[in-house]
């Protein structure tokens, strides 16, 4: 069965691990906006030679040229049955495009899965990550930082989709295997099931 899946979830949340599982079950691609980005502009495309001199200087892709990536990319054979997008739409207009663009196509998202967990909880886990990983630039004012940017640029999404019915919460807090579970089991009780 295909699936046209979002996922969602603050910094922390796990959204990038379950991404891949997720997309594995339903034999869907995992779809990142970065990997699509960083995809284009190593391989020279016009499109990623157009992000690649935005990004150099800083600012953040417009809309027009993200939507213009994931066009091409959900035109490719290995997404025409289904995807899992992770980290797209980001904006109100992006919404707004893909609902055309997946309406071209006679089809829509089927959910969208938002992983939700207590704030504290992620900032401790993302300060463990860093003494871990040695990453003196995560400190707990930018991590709180990147939580409210988060909040801000995400929840009128959110809203948009709640409004229609298609978000799942799935609590993003405990191991691996436990998210994973429940988001499976969420899906099921909306009707999708796993292919694999």
């Amino acid at each position: 069965m295909s699936a046209r899946l979002i996922i969602v979830g603050p910094p922390g949340a796990g959204k990038g691990t379950q991404a891949g599982r997720i997309a594995t079950s339903f034999g869907v691609p995992a779809i990142s906006t970065g990997d699509i980005f960083r995809k284009n502009v190593s391989e020279g495309t016009p499109l990623g030679q157009r992000a690649k001199a935005i990004m150099d200087a800083g600012e953040y892709v417009p809309d027009d040229l993200t939507n213009e990536l994931v066009r091409d990319r959900l035109a490719e054979p290995d997404a025409v049955q289904g995807f899992l997008l992770d980290g797209y739409p980001r904006t109100p207009a992006q919404v707004e495009y893909l609902d055309g663009l997946l309406a071209e196509h006679g089809t829509g998202i089927d959910a969208v899965v938002q992983l939700v967990a207590d704030q504290d909880a992620l900032v401790g886990r993302l300060i463990n990550r860093a003494s871990e990983q040695g990453r003196a630039d995560d400190n707990e004012q930018t991590i709180r930082r990147r939580q409210q940017v988060y909040q801000e640029q995400t929840a009128p999404l959110v809203a948009v989709y709640q409004q229609r019915g298609l978000v799942v919460d799935v609590d993003g807090l405990g191991g691996v295997d436990e998210v994973g579970d429940r988001i499976a089991a969420a899906l099921s009780a909306r009707g999708l099931a796993a292919s694999v």
